[in-house]
């Protein structure tokens, strides 16, 4: 026996990629319906050896239907999830939402697994942020070890994060370098993003950080610990899927590089590629389509007493999104609806 499972948002990147997991997990699956807003209405999308064909968001009803994954933006999951969970349908919600409300999980199920359970206050759990997810799941083991005082990031997030008209930016403006005749304006970013880097991503905060910023400290003190330090720097890059970023890490206590190394290895979600060599790493493009968060690079900084350096890239598309949701669906099985 398995479970209804409704993916919100199927037509877009993550909806599709959400899709795709859950083929690709063999995910117990009784019944399965795409949903999308009325202008996709009709599309068909791909699931397995099936095509479904959407079905309209705004009518559907959720009655009798087990999991909800929404992949739609804020304001239209502010709508349709509150009545998604009113009619008993657990919702997985990939926007921002309600990853800051007290009384909704936030869960990483490689981290904190144990807080799908707290889902029955609104029926709703939440998933990170796609740069946060990716650097908890390599801090965790790390923090049980030596307890992480003070984490400083720095990302080198990919356009596939803001959607597909990114990627057509990027694309388009690409191609323009070498056509001296066509010019592609900004539009999704506030600078040019082809052969460039922007250091900014969301809006601004009036201590001069990103909301992006923000993100990453607030969710990584719910996710892994409120004691936790975190100082983030985001920045967009000319990559089309992959995120990529530079972790400092301050401990309580002493850990040996090759101590963590160890630890990182035998961690849940992660692989560690780490050679010191030409090339004895991974890169953004490597790890597109892969489930592992990648680590390299570990090594110890020698300018603070118990200090650690170390890069950190994942499919951002993947663990920072469908895959995540996905994650948290068998965990909530598992540990709470126990089907299939």
């Amino acid at each position: 026996m398995g479970y209804k499972v409704a993916v919100v948002g199927a037509t877009g990147n993550v909806g599709r990629e959400m899709l795709n997991i859950l083929d690709e997990r063999q995910f117990p699956v009784d019944e399965i319906v795409a949903l999308a807003s009325r202008r996709s209405l009709g599309t068909e999308i791909s699931f397995g050896d099936r095509t479904l064909t959407t079905k309209d968001l705004e009518t559907f009803d959720f009655t009798g239907w087990d999991i909800a994954l929404f992949a739609i933006g804020s304001d239209a999951t502010k709508t349709f999830a509150p009545k998604a969970a009113a009619a008993g349908c657990v919702v997985i919600d990939n926007s921002s939402l309600y990853r800051y409300d007290p009384e909704v999980p936030l869960v990483v199920p490689e981290v904190n697994p144990e807080a799908v359970e707290q889902y029955g206050k609104k029926n709703i759990i939440a998933n990170p942020n796609c740069s946060t997810a990716q650097m908890v799941v390599a801090l965790k083991p790390l923090h049980d070890r030596a307890t992480i005082k003070r984490v400083v990031v720095s990302t080198y997030q990919s356009v596939s994060g803001s959607g597909k008209d990114a990627i057509d930016e990027l694309w388009d403006q690409t191609k323009a370098v070498y056509n001296p005749t066509q010019e592609v304006p900004a539009k999704v970013y506030t600078k040019e993003i082809a052969f460039n880097v922007i250091p900014h991503i969301d809006v601004f905060m009036e201590d001069g950080s990103t909301k992006e910023e923000w993100k990453m400290v607030a969710e990584t003190k719910k996710i892994v610990d409120p004691a936790i330090k975190v100082t983030a720097t985001c920045v967009r890059v000319p990559v089309f899927v992959g995120h990529s970023e530079a972790v400092n890490i301050e401990f309580e206590e002493f850990l040996d590089e090759d101590e963590a190394r160890d630890i990182l290895r035998e961690a849940p979600g992660i692989m560690v590629i780490d050679k010191r060599e030409d090339g004895g790493y991974v890169t953004p493009k490597e790890c597109v389509g892969d489930y592992a968060t990648f680590i390299s690079r570990i090594r110890q900084d020698s300018t603070i007493e118990n200090g650690l350096n170390l890069w950190c890239v994942s499919d951002n598309l993947r663990k920072g999104a469908a895959l995540n949701a996905v994650q948290i669906a068998e965990t909530l099985g598992n540990r709470v609806l126990k089907k299939g």
